[in-house]
């Protein structure tokens, strides 16, 4: 076997680990898929009347708050999902597992690629569960196939960033309880974007922040392609995005797991 073999197969075996772990502990899962869903249905049933009627045509022919809302805590259960990625990186560090592995004749990279694919694989469970409640709920889409595909592809790319971004913090965090808390911020930022109302809205400072920062361009893109609002530069701001993100979280994962495996 060449080396990329050995590297594939030891990921796999780590990908099977961690979904083993989610299998045994599902409470996990349905949690980080529970709070997004608890959320949506609150805005739509309780706020949404108001909002909805205050936004007008930006909800979409209908008029229906849902329609400009689920974007939105799709973004959130994603980031929802890196919290539960940073408790399981920082669990393996604190139990001396990924020391253990270190000694171990496997590829080194294998412990953090098996947490990236299972953690993508757990958000795009919740990103589904999301559409799905929302579909029961009221949300109509109009997107053709090809948009499907292509905002499924947009949610992956971002999932990734943000599952590189978690392992990260939870190679970092000093403890589980500390890992569990430093992606909050994350689950947060849909509020100051525009997740749950336009930026138009907002005082000149936060409307400055929430039409730059990350999620804002990835909401828009996947409201574009869902429902045929336009999505200008949107997509390049949000792949732009992406590709930063990954990069600078993947660097820094790599790192901060050298150093950690040799303490």
């Amino acid at each position: 076997m060449t080396t990329m073999s050995y590297a594939a197969r030891d990921s796999f075996t780590m990908l099977r680990r961690n979904i083993r772990r989610m299998r045994r502990y599902p409470s996990m899962t349905l949690m980080l898929v529970g709070i997004p869903v608890v959320l949506l249905l609150l805005f739509v049933y309780v706020f949404g009347g108001s909002l909805g009627a205050g936004i007008g045509s930006l909800a979409g022919e209908s008029g229906d708050y849902v329609n400009y809302l689920t974007p939105g805590i799709v973004l959130m259960a994603i980031a929802s999902a890196g919290q539960g990625t940073a408790i399981s990186v920082a669990l393996d560090r604190s139990e001396g597992i990924i020391a253990r592995f270190r000694t171990m004749a496997i590829a080194r990279g294998a412990v953090l690629t098996g947490h990236v694919i299972g953690s993508l694989i757990q958000m795009m469970f919740c990103v589904v569960v999301i559409i799905g409640v929302a579909l029961l709920v009221g949300f109509r889409p109009n997107a053709t196939f090809i948009e499907w595909m292509a905002a499924f592809g947009m949610i992956s790319l971002f999932g990734l960033a943000l599952t590189w971004l978690t392992v990260a913090l939870g190679l970092v965090s000093s403890s589980v309880e500390t890992a569990s808390n430093a992606p909050m911020p994350l689950i947060l930022l849909p509020f100051l974007g525009s997740g749950f109302v336009p930026t138009d809205s907002m005082p000149t400072a936060i409307r400055w922040f929430a039409e730059y920062q990350p999620f804002t361009p990835v909401i828009e893109t996947l409201r574009g392609l869902l429902l045929g609002s336009g999505i200008g530069n949107s997509a390049l701001l949000a792949i732009a995005w992406c590709i930063g993100l990954t990069t600078l979280s993947y660097l820094w994962a790599v790192r901060r797991f050298a150093k950690a495996a040799i303490r």
